[in-house]
């Protein structure tokens, strides 16, 4: 069903300022957030999460593809690490700066649509959801799609105002780019469709040459990823099929109903909860044709994510590109409801949220807290790395050193690769399958053929699977490394020598 355009509305109108105006106040306040972000990540206590260390590695050894990404995220880290250096910091660095960028996009596309009071708090909103403040403080994919999508959605949006040609320079690199950060970039291919569909006087966009040769351009962007994939059985593609793990059981409305409580905390309580507002709204009094535009780019990739939820899992940040249009259209109706003590309050929330999680990061791992220490998993990957270290040279001290190492686990794999970047014996994975399950297995597994004696550091408790291919296989140590002020992290150093070709 074709949702019904709004009749004309009799409340407030928007303001009419000049957009200068409205700049000049969101500059210094994103200024602001910006510097008050930095000084929050040069503090930050916590060691590199797998992930990050993973696309830290990938961005030393530049490819159109890797494992389990596109490549742009590698191409970002390697250009910040260039001019900055590779500290934690310097890796993290472009999230920030990144996502401020969005902001400033998200202003125009605001703007644009509506006017340049909707385009300064749909900045400061977006600035501020809870979701990108805590992205804010790490680094990953999501970082340059947001950006990139909003990038598109205003190419877009510009294609039915203007019959100028610089509209499709946005799209193609929005979607050229977008796709080189993650895949998920595809789905604004299916917001525009779903657009037309649902707005049949906007379709002659459809005849519109400018939209062909934007996506035959943003397309294009992506075959050198594609070339990498077919020279490396696909192996991006696979991961992500495998991602949503759609076998077994394809029955699960809890799993569905928590990925939708989890946008509550992505997007803000205030900011979610209105968007269903105008869910209900659009269903039974009809939309504004703006207002049209911005949930054809916010509810499908809600609802494919959810039925991925319910068929199988998903991640809370699996959706977050549907927030670009989403802040946009909230704000506007807000503005337009006259809403601002909601609008007020929420920004206070997410203000409050910003404090919180700098101070988390500031003082990880060094306060002790009730129940497990959320930040566990980024901690304490520095003293792995330095018990490995210490085993590596007790060797050689003894006269019987390692020709190599070998890990168990894509995370292990990651973070000592980082936090032992200055060692010489090589890291190395195993790999059990014929197929490889990460880009370890891929571009550096244990073959017949590398060096021994080897030291396996193990994160799994039974290591059998490993060991039983050695004639020698003594066990060095068991260990519960610190990762944090509560949480331990089980760690097993073994010799092993002679491998069993």
């Amino acid at each position: 069903m074709a949702i019904r355009q709004a009749h004309v509305s009799s409340k407030p109108q928007l303001k009419v300022r000049p957009a200068a105006n409205y700049a000049l106040w969101l500059v210094p306040l994103l200024a602001a957030l910006l510097v008050f972000r930095l000084v929050a990540l040069k503090f930050n206590a916590t060691d590199l999460f797998f992930d990050e260390a993973q696309y830290w590695n990938w961005s030393q050894e530049p490819a159109f593809g890797y494992y389990s990404k596109p490549p742009l995220i590698a191409w970002l880290i390697g250009a910040s690490t260039a001019v900055c250096g590779v500290s934690e910091f310097c890796i993290r660095l472009p999230s920030p700066l990144v996502h401020t960028a969005t902001a400033a996009v998200i202003f125009a596309l605001g703007t644009r649509l509506y006017s340049a009071q909707v385009g300064f708090w749909s900045a400061l909103a977006f600035a501020t959801l809870p979701g990108v403040s805590f992205s804010a403080g790490i680094i990953s994919t999501d970082v340059p799609l947001l950006f990139t999508w909003a990038l598109a959605l205003l190419g877009f949006v510009a294609l039915f105002d203007t019959k100028a040609w610089w509209p499709v320079a946005l799209i193609a690199l929005g979607l050229g780019l977008g796709l080189n950060a993650k895949y998920a970039m595809a789905y604004f291919a299916l917001s525009v469709a779903v657009y037309v569909l649902v707005t049949p006087e906007k379709r002659a966009i459809l005849r519109d040459t400018r939209l062909w040769v934007a996506l035959a351009l943003g397309v294009a962007m992506i075959v050198p990823n594609l070339i990498w994939n077919a020279s490396n059985e696909f192996a991006t593609f696979a991961h992500t099929a495998d991602n949503a793990k759609l076998g077994g059981t394809l029955i699960h409305p809890l799993k569905a109903l928590e990925f939708l409580g989890t946008q509550f905390g992505v997007f803000g309580p205030i900011l979610f909860g209105s968007l269903i507002a105008i869910l209900y709204r659009a269903y039974h009094q009809g939309l504004d044709p703006r207002d049209r535009m911005l949930l054809c780019f916010t509810v499908p990739v809600i609802t494919v994510v959810t039925l991925l939820a319910f068929l199988s899992r998903a991640h809370a940040n699996w959706a977050a590109v549907s927030y670009v249009a989403a802040t946009v259209l909230v704000m506007a109706t807000l503005i337009r409801d006259a809403s601002w003590g909601w609008l007020k309050a929420s920004l206070g929330i997410h203000l409050t949220l910003i404090a919180m999680f700098a101070l988390a990061t500031t003082t990880a791992g060094q306060v002790k807290l009730p129940g497990a220490d959320p930040l566990a998993r980024t901690l304490g990957w520095r003293a792995v790395a330095d018990a490995t270290r210490a085993e590596l040279a007790k060797a050689k001290a003894a006269g019987k050193p390692y020709a190599s190492m070998i890990t168990d686990e894509r995370a292990l794999s990651a973070e000592l690769l980082y936090y032992m970047r200055d060692e010489p014996t090589p890291l190395l994975a195993w790999r059990s399958t014929a197929t490889p399950a990460d880009h370890y297995e891929l571009t550096r597994p244990f073959t017949p053929t590398s060096p021994q004696p080897v030291l396996l550091v193990a994160m799994r408790r039974d290591v059998t699977p490993i060991t039983k291919w050695f004639t020698r296989a003594d066990k060095i140590s068991d260990n519960q490394l610190p990762a944090g002020a509560t949480a331990k992290r089980a760690i097993s150093f073994y010799a092993l020598d002679g491998y069993k070709k």
